[in-house]
């Protein structure tokens, strides 16, 4: 109904349109001095090496209540290894987003079940921190 109304109504409503003198010049289109720009991403050419994705996140592993700190190595299964259960992985996985600043998806957080894939996923994850 709003799909035939639409056309009637624009019919007889009437929009008086002013046009500009060329000469006059509007603000908004200045280009803005290079000072002012900023760019959309926060990180710039601040990627994490891989180094330090590992040792962050051995770190993370290291700091969880239910591990033996000197079990873990970049290669340790959380499961197999640490004797951790499907609960702990999660929480595993949560410290991680927490500690490089990402929101894992659900799908991904679920294959996640070392440290080296944890360490695969967060160094090519553009967005880590």
């Amino acid at each position: 109904m709003a799909a035939t109304l639409r056309p009637a109504i624009l019919r007889h409503i009437r929009i008086p349109v002013q046009t500009l003198a060329r000469s006059r010049r509007l603000p908004c289109l200045d280009p803005l001095p290079a000072s002012m720009i900023r760019s959309m991403s926060s990180h710039g050419d601040d990627h994490l090496t891989r180094e330090e994705v590992v040792e962050r996140v051995l770190d993370v592993v290291k700091s969880f209540p239910k591990v033996d700190p000197s079990m873990v190595t970049p290669d340790v299964h959380f499961q197999k290894d640490l004797g951790l259960d499907s609960l702990d992985n999660v929480e595993i996985v949560m410290a991680l987003e927490e500690e490089f600043k990402l929101e894992i998806p659900d799908k991904e957080a679920d294959k996640i079940d070392s440290c080296s894939l944890a360490i695969e996923y967060v160094s090519n994850h553009p967005m880590a921190v």
